[in-house]
């Protein structure tokens, strides 16, 4: 029988949740005072008698009596049993549902509370506004804040304060005990030295900006540092309240600010959202020093059909939108609708704002923020011109995949109808399979570009190379020309490929076997034409696990070692030899590139031994690799 879904669990999952989020991804709620109002998706009404409590987080419909929280109102309109709903939720939280085997199930009764770290993160909150308002201390504070052109409202709608310098002016006003000091660490307030045990506040001589989730609890801070100390912001740590990942700051604030938002403008930083509100443009939210995720998107679509995102107009902004595109992308369905608004090199929307205003801000969004499909063909034409039919070809490369990942069935012919025109090409005959989604991004990987597999697409294809795609190195270009290159190893039948190239066919149409084989930076030292197309696609794969055979190809198309791959692309019907054991044979030519390295780098550290003595580090290089060449060998 499945574990039980632990109570702490559940309450954690509503405490998280925002049932407005969750009933307006599936109703269409209007705010009527403090609640909203929609019609009953339980009886069938001409009037809205169904209400919504922000504040209390419950439902309610005065015409037939459904009411209860956001998890029991999944299971209603969803028709969904207990665990299927919670599963739901938590799939939109994007955490895990654990499980626990418990025979006494008599505390899954015990009524539901919030985490303790709510009330202590709201009074950390209250005492870094007193102390913008009452330190002695506070006037640089204040004078940066006008500085900037902020007005003591907007600072009071934003709940922006001041940690005052010194190491413990939190922890003692708030720390009674060690226990209560142990409460301020696991709120990511208090550091703990792991060597010396002292304990200091996280944020010192900084302007706070409070982090409010979609309810307004306060989750976590980010600090701007007054003086020189490093780094410039600080951010909360993760904490079981707070996920950086996740959330999106300035966004309630926002829902606060407008009864009906239509569009929600995604901009860098702090300081962007508040000097935008403090002059009228109060739809802006920033990422939490982490690129826009899908998650992040994911929640701005259950709230508004319309995302623009502004950046810098310099390269680090322009890379920061193409990775923007590609989480954006498989979450546009039809009726979304995303831009993108590049600034004047120099500016950002703080400054911009500040020096036209809000009315020519606004205009300037309307006018110059460029649909993503615009953005998408223009960027990718930057790279593949299509004035050639070569640039034709490569442009349909880059795009084709892209265009897969958009689940909008509408929105997605509509971009292969202007590639289409665009190349002049029949696509009809370009046909990917079905797209298979790849598992879930993790926090700890980087905001690249790789968040979703990969559709597979026939061999015959060509898959983009993108900016995050770029070779690693080119094989066939001597990394030492000082070295002359070692002949092909022959395995002796004239007609067959070597086990080199065996090995890197296999790879090339099986690219998850990398990640079971060793990594390539321990292979090298190899200076063979194909031993070093092998590790070149080794290497690749490890370092970009997501990329399917398609994309591995196209990394180096164009090139020498890409017209080796196509060739080796083409043959696999070689692959389909049910008596070979292509796997293990893949393994074997692995183990043998690595004991060959050994060997040879054990030959050279003998032979400098005999002119000269080795170093201390020379000689456990030597220990290590005989040890290495004493191990037995495994499989893989």
């Amino acid at each position: 029988m499945a574990g039980l879904i632990p109570q702490g669990f559940i309450d954690d999952l509503l405490g998280r949740t925002d049932i407005v989020e969750v009933v307006g991804a599936r109703l269409k709620l209007k705010k009527t005072g403090k609640n909203y109002s929609a019609l009953c998706p339980f009886h069938n009404e001409k009037s809205p008698s169904f209400s919504v409590s922000p504040d209390k987080q419950f439902y309610y419909c005065f015409g037939c009596g459904a009411g209860g929280n956001a998890l029991s109102f999944v299971m209603d309109f969803e028709r969904l049993d207990f665990p299927e709903a919670v599963e739901d939720l938590a799939k939109q939280a994007g955490v895990a549902v654990p499980r626990e085997e418990r025979s006494d199930r008599r505390q899954s009764s015990a009524p539901r509370k919030d985490s303790p770290l709510y009330a202590l993160l709201e009074q950390a909150a209250a005492y870094y506004r007193q102390q913008l308002r009452q330190h002695p201390k506070k006037q640089r504070a204040v004078s940066y804040l006008k500085q900037r052109g902020l007005t003591g409202h907007i600072a009071k709608t934003y709940d922006i304060g001041m940690a005052p310098p010194g190491w413990d002016n939190l922890m003692a006003h708030l720390a009674r005990d060690s226990s209560e000091v142990k409460a301020l660490i696991d709120a990511g307030l208090v550091v703990e030295n792991e060597d010396s045990g002292k304990r200091y506040d996280r944020f010192r001589d900084r302007i706070m900006f409070p982090i409010r989730d979609s309810r307004g609890r306060v989750i976590g801070f980010g600090g701007r540092v007054l003086g020189d100390d490093k780094p410039k912001y600080l951010n909360s740590p993760e904490t079981a309240v707070f996920h950086k990942g996740q959330e999106l700051y300035g966004l309630y604030e926002a829902k606060q600010q407008n009864r009906q938002l239509q569009d929600i403008l995604v901009v860098e930083g702090y300081m962007d959202v508040i000097a935008l509100a403090q002059h009228g443009v109060t739809n802006a939210v920033a990422t939490l020093g982490t690129a826009t995720s899908e998650d992040h998107l994911k929640r701005l679509f259950r709230l508004v059909h319309s995302v623009t995102f502004c950046f810098d107009g310099d390269k680090a902004g322009r890379q920061a939108a193409w990775r923007a595109l590609n989480s954006a992308l498989p979450v546009l369905e039809d009726g979304r609708h995303v831009r993108f608004l590049f600034l004047p090199d120099g500016q950002d929307p703080d400054s911009m704002v500040r020096e036209e205003g809000q009315q020519a801000f606004e205009q300037r969004i309307s006018s110059q923020a460029q649909p993503l499909t615009e953005y998408l063909f223009r960027h990718l034409s930057e790279e593949a011109n299509p004035s050639s039919l070569e640039g034709k070809a490569h442009l349909a490369a880059l795009a084709l995949p892209l265009i897969e990942k958009v689940p909008g069935s509408l929105l997605r012919r509509l971009l292969r109808q202007s590639l289409a025109q665009i190349t002049g090409m029949d696509l009809n005959s370009v046909k990917p399979e079905p797209h298979k989604p790849g598992p879930a991004p993790s926090e700890a990987a980087p905001p690249a570009d790789l968040d979703d597999a990969p559709p597979h697409w026939d061999e015959a294809d060509w898959q983009p190379p993108s900016d995050d795609y770029a070779p690693v190195y080119e094989p066939s270009m001597p990394s030492r020309p000082e070295q002359p290159r070692r002949a092909a190893r022959s395995n002796g039948r004239k007609g067959v490929d070597s086990p080199l190239l065996q090995a890197t066919r296999t790879l090339l149409h099986h690219p998850h076997l990398a990640a079971l084989a060793l990594q390539a930076n321990e292979l090298a030292d190899e200076d063979e034409d194909e031993a070093r197309l092998l590790v070149a696609l080794l290497d690749a794969a490890q370092k970009n696990p997501a990329l399917s055979s398609i994309e591995l190809l196209a990394r180096w198309h164009g090139t020498a070692l890409g017209e080796q791959l196509s060739r080796l692309a083409e043959q696999e019907w070689l692959l389909n030899n049910p008596s070979a054991n292509l796997e293990q044979q893949f393994f074997d030519t692995i183990n043998r590139l690595s004991a060959e390295q050994t060997e040879r780098r054990i030959d050279k550290l003998l032979a400098k031994s005999a002119n000269q003595p080795l170093s201390a580090e020379e000689k456990q290089q030597l220990r290590d690799l005989l040890g290495r060449q004493r191990a037995p060998k495994t499989d893989r």
